[in-house]
């Protein structure tokens, strides 16, 4: 992720023609020897030392965190001291504690913060939020979302970091993605009923302590029903990053393998040509246009982290908080928080109660 970023830095000026204009100036990784390694490759000016030298840096004025999960609150209360905005990548902390205190620190410096959840960002997922706004779909009846990979799913795949605390599990790891798609395409969750599984219990190299796959029934506060699935075991699946919702006037699909086209029904009197259309992505849609002109031609995953880097320069310059900030990565965090506490319960969770 840190390349991510660093590649989107260095061109989100360019593409987006933003008014400010970042430069990279600072990285720090976990040795010295590393930082220097990714100055070189990235461009950036200066290697420091740990990231607190880099925090504390009079030069960098802008500080973006995609180290693990358990250094972001340390990391960014120390940015946010320092009135210094953050981006910090998804998600926004290994515990409900961290990510509350982390959403103070924010809002008592009234200093600009987002998460990074890119893939709500490509064009046609804007689109897909615009119809549901516009009520082209209707009135929503069903919301089913999902996040499918297949890293871990053969048995003899060997024991890694990912397969031991619950921060490195599915649960800390794929699931806050479709858990962020509900919230911004469906509004927030009242409550979750949850089951979650290690399927592959022991692996060549260790034993394996957190979640394989969760399956996630949930209320929305709205009224409507909805399935929120999320694994890496799914074998085959490669980036299962996808939702259906349907609605009283129509329907849409979406699956990030395919992330150029939203698939959306509306019915009509004629019954020979009824079925899903496949709209393609192009300049007519969100944050499309500045990448390429000709429709169908399609953006791909980079492009969700610079439609990301220009949004946070534009919540900086002018002062004013664009989704997802702190407080929006801490409400999947609560949602998180009762999924797990629905699965030992083995009952109804409100997300409120956490």
């Amino acid at each position: 992720m840190g390349k991510a970023h660093a590649v989107a830095m260095s061109a989100v000026a360019a593409i987006f023609n933003t008014k400010l204009r970042p430069k990279l100036q600072s990285v720090a990784a976990t040795s010295i020897k590393s930082a220097e390694v990714y100055k070189t490759k990235y461009g950036f000016e200066n290697a420091a030392l740990n990231w607190e030298q880099l925090v504390s840096d009079p030069k960098v004025e802008a500080v973006v965190i995609a180290s693990p999960q358990d250094t972001h609150r340390a990391i960014a209360e120390a940015a946010l001291s320092l009135d210094k905005p953050v981006l910090c990548e998804k998600p926004l902390a290994s515990t409900l504690e961290d990510a509350r205190a982390m959403v103070d620190a924010a809002e008592s410096a009234n200093v600009t913060n987002m998460v990074g959840f890119n893939y709500i960002r490509t064009p046609v997922s804007q689109f897909a939020r615009q119809l549901i706004e516009r009520g082209e779909i209707g009135d929503i009846t069903w919301f089913r979302g999902m996040h499918e990979e297949d890293f871990l799913a053969r048995p003899e795949d060997p024991f890694t970091w990912r397969c031991e605390g619950l921060a490195n599990g599915n649960m800390g790891d794929l699931a806050p993605h479709p858990i962020n798609a509900a919230l911004a395409l469906m509004g927030p969750i009242e409550k979750v009923s949850s089951d979650l599984e290690t399927v592959h219990r022991g692996r060549p190299g260790g034993k394996v302590t957190n979640d394989d796959h969760a399956s996630i029934m949930c209320r929305f506060s709205s009224g409507v029903m909805g399935h929120i699935y999320s694994s890496r075991i799914a074998m085959g699946r490669k980036m299962g990053y996808a939702y259906d919702i349907y609605g009283t006037k129509g329907a849409i699909r979406f699956d990030q393998e395919d992330q150029n086209a939203l698939w959306l029904y509306k019915p009509s009197s004629d019954t020979s040509v009824q079925g899903f259309q496949k709209i393609l992505a192009g300049p007519q849609h969100p944050d499309y246009e500045s990448f390429c002109l000709g429709p169908g031609h399609g953006t791909g995953y980079q492009d969700t982290i610079i439609i990301e880097a220009k949004d946070f320069l534009n919540a900086i310059e002018t002062e004013q908080a664009v989704w997802p900030t702190f407080r929006d990565g801490l409400a999947v965090a609560e949602v998180i928080d009762a999924v797990h506490s629905s699965a030992k319960s083995g009952s109804w969770t409100s997300v409120r109660q956490v």
